[in-house]
């Protein structure tokens, strides 16, 4: 019981819950997710840890980023049942469709350089 209450402890963020529908699109650095937030790298960084310590992202090295990722095989068997659905959430939310132009223009060549 312990581990799925962390789990929707992590859900209970509306920018964590961004994030996690930013991911959707590709895979982002903690660069581009701060401008499509507009948060503090630190709490964008917190929040990216609390979604991959639950085991919601992963993330991998690429030169001087670091990018996050929706998992592709989640360890946790709650997360296999909540990913689906969350995919399913909020398509016509106006928070997420502004999220999501955002993310199909971040440069992250622009804004990390």
């Amino acid at each position: 019981m312990r581990e799925l209450t962390r789990i929707f402890q992590s859900l209970s963020d509306v920018n964590r819950i961004r994030i996690l529908k930013m991911l959707e699109q590709r895979p982002l650095c903690v660069c581009e997710i701060t401008s499509v937030l507009g948060l503090a790298t630190s709490t964008v960084s917190k929040h990216l840890s609390i979604l991959r310590d639950t085991g919601f992202v992963v993330d991998s090295k690429e030169g001087k980023w670091v990018n996050y990722r929706l998992t592709d095989s989640p360890s946790p068997p709650y997360i296999n049942k909540l990913m689906p659905l969350i995919k399913e959430l909020l398509p016509d939310d106006k928070v997420v469709r502004e999220d999501a132009k955002k993310v199909r223009d971040v440069d992250r060549e622009t804004i990390c350089a």
